[in-house]
């Protein structure tokens, strides 16, 4: 099965300017939410924006967040200074498929903003993932919900599923890994329950650093382990400015 409309995903469909029209868009959306709707407070926002801005040539962004509700992207990269309607510095992010690209306008229009769908049930390796990963072979930045379902809760980051860890893994250069914890957002959509990130299915039988299915499956479990750890501390560590 081919990967659902990619073209219009690309930089130079119809010379761009889709592309730009929906993401200015967008943008606009998300500042008007967490700027004027809302109060929004960043902590540590120079780290985003600087890596957003000027990290090294070639090399990828890879962030990752908690998810909290269906707005959480794009409404995250709403805060003051943050370039959130510039087309070109815009984020890759995965989004579900039966949610985001269930009819042909859906798709069109979340593929003009820079999403990549995932297919429920189609595993870590699935067609599309290759899409994520060509991405951050290409330096792109790229943003991932890595718990895989909507969590309302005040409770600790849960153990995070294992698709963000192969592509890390698989990137040809490492990518810059920055974790990020958000919260308040539950309040401005409805809460969807449903996992649109499915564990192990299709794996391949070689891989380029030559390990087997088993090290494979304990190298995503450590990679995500981490990451989760470090969210959490940053849960925790922030937990008192949200009250």
């Amino acid at each position: 099965m081919g990967r659902k409309m990619e073209w219009a995903g690309r930089a130079n469909h119809m010379g761009g300017l889709p592309r730009k029209i929906v993401v200015m868009a967008v943008g606009a959306f998300a500042k008007t939410v967490a700027n004027f709707l809302n109060t929004t407070y960043v902590h540590n926002a120079d780290a985003l924006i600087r890596l957003v801005h000027s990290r090294p040539r070639g090399v990828p962004l890879l962030t990752v967040s908690n998810h909290m509700s269906t707005l959480d992207d794009p409404v995250i990269w709403g805060f003051k200074g943050f370039p959130s309607m510039d087309a070109k510095l815009a984020r890759w992010v995965l989004a579900a498929e039966d949610i985001c690209f269930k009819n042909s306008l859906f798709s069109y229009i979340f593929r003009l903003g820079k999403c990549i769908p995932i297919t429920r049930g189609g595993g870590i390796y699935q067609d599309h993932m290759n899409e994520a990963l060509e991405r951050l072979s290409d330096g792109e930045w790229l943003h991932t919900f890595p718990e895989g379902k909507v969590s309302q809760e005040d409770a600790p980051i849960r153990r995070l599923k294992w698709g963000t860890a192969s592509l890390i893994d698989r990137a040809p250069v490492t990518p810059i890994v920055l974790p990020i914890v958000h919260h308040g957002f539950q309040e401005m959509a409805t809460s969807m329950s449903r996992d649109p990130y499915p564990c192990s299915m299709g794996w391949p039988g070689s891989d380029p650093h030559g390990l087997d299915e088993a090290a494979r499956r304990y190298l995503y479990s450590s990679i995500s382990e981490k990451i989760r750890n470090i969210m959490e501390s940053l849960r925790s560590s922030c937990k008192s400015t949200w009250k």
